[in-house]
């Protein structure tokens, strides 16, 4: 009976990370393009857009130096399915589902009770958090199927077989290849694994040593890269808060009106304002409204109107936290300081709480939730009334949630995920014109073009008007017969012209074909098209 209850679990979410994958988030965002993309590549030359050969630490993309390893899972399913929305969004939903499979036997092996460990699994199936990732081309989705991976091995490796700690290093390295965030949460988790596995630690050095030695040689291309390249520094340096003048300046603001005083040198040092700042951001994630109510406030990161988590979960986790004490449970230290270490990276950033690199705290909550309804259930003398209460609740919950993502998460912000140009690049491309003028104003419109017409990596290898600011990051001005640009009104073409601007910025004398609108409703780009003269010819 058990076994087709973690098949119907399996199987829910498989249906909930599948269902209407395509188009709902509403379009790719760029990010997802960019992936898209540069897998195409990869399955069509073995080069990325750029035309490097099989990159091993990076993609370079838009300059941000993309982790290779969703890339390189993308190509088998773009491969099976063409160069889709699905396609390319089917590696996090398959992953996704893996993880919940991932979930029911880490629990089992945790906390060695068949029930927790269908309820652990159960409750990741349904989460909100989870199925936001799981159904977006998100590198983190696939870094945290990877990071539970490498941790149910180690755990494995300590109660089942010592060769088990060789594939958990190499999980714990994949997540590491595939999203940045992980670089962060890798060391950490492991430090945690090896302190509360240290018996199995010591006993087995033979095999712990040479596995740790592999792990290092195979992380060193990457540790250069993320430390030794300006470009590998890029991403860390946007968002840190410590480079933030902010701290330092009211460091000294206050110190000035103390006189510079040596005690006030003491009280208000940069460096304490810095730690301040780190704490007020560490504290984040933990914050309720993030957590249960209104989730994070990128409209792409949660539908805004539930929150990471479920309301009623909040009571089962603080139930599962305090039985993990209470019954002094053997691997309380490894779950709730998985739980406490998950935001210490992402605490680095400005923008916090921040779902999306902070989704390495998966599936604690879950684990707890779980535990902590079968802790409650021992206690309740009415079980089967506590057992109704709390899954009417949680049914309730979750099918408010469906009901605001498939129907009004899409509408209220399909311009949050650049909504549009695929139309734009269908209805362009069918004007057979000699030019398309398209605006920036959307953001990162070639990659669109890219992929919408499939467009040949060596072409645009060729053609490619490929320019890098002076933060590092790389734009596109044009190939082939595509211009992007700022103002539509500023091209320099000649000849039959098809112009993708925003309302309100149709080229004077240009014919319009269609205005493409926002699931709101909202107008978003308008297609026209005119026939630019050449400009007089000045010779005499």
């Amino acid at each position: 009976m058990r076994k087709y209850l973690l098949l119907g679990i399996i199987l829910l979410a498989a249906t909930l990370r599948l269902y209407k994958l395509a188009s709902v988030p509403p379009s790719l965002y760029w990010d997802e393009a960019s992936l898209g993309y540069n897998a195409y590549s990869i399955l069509k030359t073995a080069h990325d857009e750029h035309g490097k050969f099989l990159p091993l630490t990076n993609f370079a993309a838009f300059g941000d130096y993309k982790p290779p390893g969703y890339i390189y899972a993308a190509v088998p399913s773009i491969a099976v399915f063409g160069l889709t929305e699905f396609a390319i969004r089917f590696p996090s939903a398959f992953f996704g589902t893996l993880t919940v499979l991932l979930t029911y036997l880490l629990a089992k092996k945790l906390f060695e009770k068949e029930k927790i460990a269908l309820l652990s699994a159960f409750f990741l199936a349904i989460s909100p958090w989870h199925l936001q990732f799981s159904r977006g081309a998100f590198e983190a989705n696939l870094g945290l199927f990877l990071s539970v991976l490498g941790i149910y091995l180690f755990v494995k490796f300590a109660k089942d077989n010592q060769y088990w700690i060789l594939l958990s290093l190499l999980s714990f390295l994949a997540a590491m290849y595939t999203f940045t965030g992980q670089r962060l949460f890798v060391p950490f988790i492991l430090l945690i694994l090896f302190i509360q596995f240290k018996n199995a630690v010591v006993k087995n050095l033979k095999v712990v040593i040479p596995g740790i030695i592999i792990f290092a040689f195979l992380f060193w291309p990457l540790y250069k890269f993320a430390t030794g390249t300006i470009e590998g520094r890029l991403r860390f340096n946007e968002v840190s808060i410590f480079n933030d003048l902010a701290p330092a300046d009211e460091s000294t603001r206050l110190r000035t009106k103390d006189n510079f005083a040596w005690w006030a040198n003491l009280i208000h040092n940069r460096r304490l304002e810095y730690a301040h700042e780190y704490l007020v951001h560490y504290f984040d994630a933990f914050n309720p409204a993030f957590l249960f109510t209104k989730g994070d406030v990128n409209p792409r990161l949660s539908v805004q109107e539930v929150g990471e988590l479920y309301l009623i979960d909040l009571p089962l986790i603080l139930s599962g936290i305090y039985f993990l004490f209470a019954k002094k449970q053997n691997f309380r230290f490894l779950i709730i300081a998985w739980l406490l270490v998950s935001p210490l990276g992402p605490a680095t950033a400005r923008e916090t709480p921040h779902a999306l690199r902070m989704i390495h705290i998966l599936p604690t909550f879950q684990l707890l939730a779980a535990f902590g309804f079968f802790g409650l259930w021992e206690m309740i003398k009415y079980k089967k009334v506590f057992a109704v209460s709390v899954f009417l609740l949680l049914a309730a919950s979750f099918i408010y949630y469906l009901n605001m993502y498939y129907i009004h998460w899409p509408i209220n912000y399909s311009g949050e995920w650049q909504y549009g140009y695929k139309q734009a690049v269908q209805t362009a491309n069918l004007q057979k014109s000699a030019n398309v003028v398209v605006t920036k104003s959307l953001g990162r419109p070639y990659i669109y073009f890219l992929l919408y017409s499939k467009y040949d990596p060596g072409e645009f290898w060729a053609t490619g008007q490929v320019v890098r600011d002076k933060f590092f990051f790389l734009d596109v001005n044009g190939f082939g017969k595509y211009h992007f640009v700022d103002d539509v009104n500023q091209a320099k073409v000649s000849g039959e012209t098809v112009y993708v601007s925003p309302p309100g910025s149709v080229p004077k004398g240009a014919q319009v074909i269609d205005t493409i609108l926002n699931l709101d409703g909202s107008p978003t780009l308008v297609i026209s098209k005119k026939n630019v003269p050449n400009p007089p010819d000045n010779k005499n």
